[in-house]
């Protein structure tokens, strides 16, 4: 099941949807189990894995993220929304607002990434595909995208990604890590949303109230192979 072995994005995501929007995302990571079983491919594709690999290879300054939209959306038109977008407010972010602007960095290729599993929920969620930096004052900054238009990130939501991203990752310190909402160029840390204290209990019972719709949801599909 995709929701019992999730990144942290996605989960974020629908932790906030409206009800609404949470059916319908439930009912699709079903729907993909479902097809996955049967070998059906699911349509569509991933939008956002090859838009944050350029991304990162514009930060190690091996690219120019303008032209290599243009190429990814001549490859794939259904990007012409979108990708401009991501653009925009990772360029943004980049150039505008982040605070270790006048520190020298270094961009680490090695893959940074960690998971939390959930033993009581039988569940666990990843974090992994960080934007990671070493900066000159042998701190790190570990930016962890997410890039969905709704919902908005509120300070909750942060927080909970955050502690999550701590516990994925003891080897580093929280006070590196950051949450980057893309679409809205916003970078936050636990200096802009302290952590207080309840973070594991309010992430594990919304994590549980979504498996437990996930399960409920799933006997509308009586031919799923359980």
């Amino acid at each position: 099941m995709s929701i019992k072995n999730i990144s942290l994005s996605k989960l974020m995501k629908i932790m906030y949807l409206p009800d609404n929007m949470v059916i319908s995302e439930l009912r699709g990571d079903i729907r993909q189990e479902i097809n996955k079983e049967k070998g059906i491919a699911n349509d569509g594709g991933d939008f956002y894995t090859p838009f944050w690999g350029d991304a990162k290879r514009y930060v190690a300054d091996e690219i120019d993220l303008h032209e290599q939209m243009q190429y990814r959306i001549h490859k794939n038109p259904r990007r012409e929304n979108l990708y401009p977008k991501l653009a925009t407010g990772f360029l943004t972010w980049w150039l505008d607002k982040r605070r270790w602007s006048n520190q020298s960095f270094e961009f680490l290729e090695k893959s940074i990434k960690g998971s939390v599993d959930f033993k009581e929920l039988d569940a666990s969620v990843r974090v992994g595909n960080l934007l990671s930096l070493k900066i000159s004052d042998d701190s790190y900054k570990l930016i962890y995208p997410y890039f969905a238009k709704e919902p908005k990130l509120e300070d909750e939501a942060v927080r909970l990604g955050l502690w999550l991203m701590n516990e994925a990752l003891p080897m580093y310190s929280i006070q590196d890590m950051r949450v980057l909402d893309v679409l809205r160029a916003r970078s936050v840390s636990v200096s802009d949303v302290p952590l207080r204290g309840d973070e594991a209990e309010v992430f594990s019972a919304k994590f549980r109230y979504l498996l437990q719709r996930w399960e409920n949801l799933k006997l509308e599909y009586p031919h799923y192979a359980a």
